[in-house]
C-alpha cells in the first residue's frame, strides 16, 4: 500500500514538473511575442534552441 502511494506521489509530481515546464516557455514566447520582438515562429525556434543547447551546457541532469 505504501508503494503504490508513493510510486504515485512521484507520478504526479513528475507530471506537475513536465507541465509547469511547458507553461513557463509558453510565457516566455508570450512576453516576447507581444512586445513584438520577434514574430511567433521567430520565438518558438529560439526558445527551442536555448533548451536544446541548456541540455548540453547545463550537466546537472542525470
Amino acid at each position: 500500500m505504501v508503494t503504490t502511494l508513493l510510486v504515485v506521489v512521484i507520478c504526479l509530481a513528475i507530471v506537475f514538473d513536465f507541465i509547469n515546464g511547458f507553461h513557463d516557455a509558453a510565457n516566455s514566447i508570450a512576453t516576447i511575442v507581444s512586445t513584438k520582438v520577434l514574430t511567433p515562429f521567430q520565438a518558438v525556434l529560439w526558445a527551442a534552441a536555448f533548451n536544446f543547447l541548456a541540455f548540453f551546457i547545463i550537466k546537472d541532469h542525470k
